[in-house]
C-alpha cells in the first residue's frame, strides 16, 4: 500500500477522540434527561427502549463496520458512521413521540457502532507498536470520562437549555471531528478493494444478535416472563441462527467474522476477558448507585456523581496500564488487574447497611483501577500477530464481546438481585409467600418511603443491601472466570518491529522517530 500524503497525527488523534467521546457520551447522557423527556413525549411503558434501541443497533453494527473498514478503507466507513450518527442525533432532537425517539436512537446506535471499533483500528494503523500502549490508554480513558460527563451534561442541558440539546450538541462537535479526519487523515487505499461482502453471513449474524438482545432486554419484563413462548422462542432462534452463522462463515470467502482467529490462544483469551470484564463493569455501574441511593438515601439528581470515584480509577489505570505494555508481558499486567478485581468484588460482597460511605468509595476506586487496565492491554494484545486486513474486525469484536458481556451480565445479575431481595423480604415477613415481587427502584422513591412505617422501611432497606451484596458475591465467579482467561494469555508480550508498516505505508520506526515524536511529544 502506498500513499502520497502523510497524515497529520495530532489533528487526526483530536478528530478520533472527539468522535469517540460523542459515541461514548450518548450511552449515558440520556439517563438524567429521561424524566423530562417522558413528561413531554409520554410513553412510560416504552421508555426503556430509548436505551435498548441504541445498544442493540450499536452491538449489531460493530463487527459489520469493522469488517467493511478492513475491506474498503477505515476512513470511508468512519466518516459514513459519523454522518449516520449525526443524522440520528438531529432526528432525535426533532422527535415528537416516544416511538419516533426510539427509532431515531437506533439510527444513532448504528453510527456509534461504526465509530468505536474503527477509531481503535485507526490508532493501530497510525502508531508504531511502542506508542500504541500509551495511546490506547488515552483513548480507553475516554470511556471513563464519558461515564462521568454524560449524566452531568444531560442534567445541565435539561435544566438550563432543553432536552433536545443532549442530541443537538453532537452536530457541531461531529462536524468538527468530520472536518479534522477529512483534512488530516490520509490512509492508503486497501490492497484488495474488490473483495466480496459476506451478505448472507452479515444477515444471519445480525438476526442472531438481535434475537439475543431482544430476549435479554424483554425477558422478565411485564408481559414477557422468562418462561413465556416469546422469550423462549427468541433464545431458541438465537441458538439456531448462531449455528447457521457458523456454517455460513466456514464456507464464506471473506467472512464477516473470521473463525480462524479463535484458534489463536491470545485472541480467544482477550475475547473472554472482554466479556467478563464487561459484565463486572455493568454490575458495578448498576448496583453501586442503587445501593448508595437506597442505603444512604442519596438523591436521584446526584446519581450521576455516584460512580465518579470508580470512573476516575478507570481513567487513571487505563492511562498508566498502557505505559507498562512495552515493559513486561500482557499476562503479568493483567494478573495484577484481575487479582485486584477479585479482591474488590469480594469486598463489595460484604456490603451491609452499616458499611461506611468512605469504605464503599474505596472499594469503587479499587474496582475502577482493576477494570481500566484491561482497556489498553486487551486492545493491543488482541491484534498481536493478526495481519493488517483483520485489524478492524478484531477491534470491533473486542468491543462487541464487552458489550455482549454487559448485556448478559446485567440480565443475569438482575435476576439474582430480584430473587435475593424478594427472598429476604419473605424472611422478614415470617415466610409469607403472598407478597408481590418488589421493584428495588421503588424503594428509592421519597413518596414510597414516606408512606411506609419506619420499622418496615428499615427491613426493606436491609433486604436491598443484602441482595446487592449477594449480586457481588455471585460476581466473584465472573472475576474467577476472567482470571482463567488471563492465565490463557501465556507469555506473549508486545512485538516491536522496525519493519512493520502503518496504514499510510510508512515504516513505523521512522514515524516514531520523526512524525509521531514531533507531533505528539507530550502525549
Amino acid at each position: 500500500m502506498t500513499n502520497k500524503r502523510a497524515s497529520n497525527i495530532t489533528w487526526t488523534v483530536a478528530g478520533l477522540m472527539l468522535a469517540l467521546l460523542l459515541a461514548a457520551l450518548d450511552q449515558t447522557i440520556v439517563s438524567t434527561a429521561m424524566p423530562t423527556i417522558l413528561g413531554e413525549l409520554g410513553g412510560l411503558e416504552q421508555f426503556v427502549w430509548v436505551f435498548s434501541a441504541y445498544l442493540i443497533a450499536n452491538v449489531v453494527a460493530m463487527p459489520i463496520f469493522g469488517k467493511l473498514g478492513d475491506m474498503y478503507g477505515r476512513k470511508l466507513f468512519f466518516m459514513i458512521g459519523l454522518i449516520v450518527f449525526m443524522v440520528g442525533s438531529a432526528l432525535c432532537g426533532t422527535a415528537e413521540t416516544m416511538l419516533q425517539l426510539i427509532i431515531y436512537r437506533a439510527v444513532q446506535g448504528i453510527g456509534g457502532g461504526a465509530l468505536m471499533p474503527i477509531t481503535f483500528a485507526i490508532v493501530f494503523d497510525i502508531f508504531p507498536p511502542e506508542k500504541r500502549g500509551k495511546m490506547q490508554g488515552l483513548f480507553g480513558a475516554v470511556f471513563g470520562i464519558s461515564s462521568v460527563l454524560g449524566p452531568l451534561a444531560g442534567a445541565y442541558f435539561t435544566d438550563y437549555v432543553n432536552w433536545q440539546w443532549i442530541f443537538y450538541i453532537n452536530l457541531p462537535l461531529g462536524v468538527i471531528a468530520f472536518i479534522l479526519i477529512a483534512l488530516f487523515y490520509h490512509p492508503a487505499l486497501p490492497s484488495n478493494p474488490n473483495q466480496r461482502v459476506d451478505w448472507l453471513g452479515t444477515l444471519v449474524f445480525g438476526a442472531s444478535v438481535i434475537s439475543l438482545m431482544l430476549g435479554l432486554e424483554l425477558g422478565g419484563k411485564e408481559g414477557y416472563p422468562w418462561a413465556s413462548v416469546t422469550i423462549i422462542g427468541l433464545f431458541a432462534a438465537t441458538v439456531a441462527l448462531f449455528v447457521l452463522f457458523l456454517l455460513v462463515e466456514k464456507k464464506a470467502v471473506s467472512p464477516i467474522v473470521p473463525l480462524h482467529l479463535f484458534r489463536k490462544r491470545l485472541f480467544t483469551a482477550n475475547m473472554g476477558m472482554s466479556f467478563f470484564y464487561g459484565a463486572l463493569m455493568i454490575s458495578a455501574a448498576t448496583y453501586i448507585p442503587l445501593y448508595i441511593q437506597g442505603v444512604f438515601q442519596g438523591t436521584a439528581t446526584a446519581s450521576g456523581l455516584v460512580l465518579t470515584p470508580m470512573m476516575l480509577g478507570v481513567v487513571a489505570s487505563s492511562m498508566i496500564g498502557g505505559r507498562f505494555i512495552g515493559k513486561t508481558s500482557y499476562r503479568s499486567i493483567m494478573l495484577v488487574s484481575v487479582s485486584m478485581l477479585l479482591v474488590a468484588t469480594v469486598l463489595l460482597g460484604t456490603l451491609t447497611t452499616d458499611t461506611p460511605r468512605w469504605l464503599v468509595t474505596m472499594y469503587m476506586i479499587m474496582l475502577g483501577l482493576s477494570i481500566g487496565t484491561s482497556f489498553p492491554v486487551v486492545s493491543i494484545s488482541s491484534v498481536q500477530s493478526v495481519s493488517f486486513e483483520f485489524r478492524g474486525v478484531v477491534t470491533s469484536l473486542t468491543t462487541f464481546f464487552r458489550s455482549i458481556g454487559s448485556a448478559v451480565g446485567v440480565t443475569i445479575l438482575g435476576m439474582v438481585q430480584s430473587y435475593a431481595l424478594n427472598d429476604k423480604l419473605r424472611e422478614s415477613m415470617n415466610g409469607s409467600s403472598d407478597s408481590a415481587p418488589v421493584d428495588p427502584h421503588v424503594l428509592l422513591s421519597e413518596q414510597f418511603r414516606a408512606s411506609v412505617p419506619k420499622p418496615v422501611m428499615d427491613q426493606l432497606i436491609m433486604g436491598l443491601a443484602e441482595s446487592i451484596a449477594f449480586v457481588f458475591q455471585v460476581s466473584i465467579s465472573m472475576a474467577a472466570a476472567a482470571f482463567l482467561f488471563v492465565l490463557l494469555m501465556g507469555n506473549a508480550r508486545l512485538e516491536l518491529s522496525s519493519n512493520s508498516k502503518d496504514h499510510a505505508g510508512r515504516p513505523s520506526k521512522d514515524d516514531n522517530d520523526d512524525t509521531h515524536g514531533s507531533q505528539l511529544g507530550s502525549l
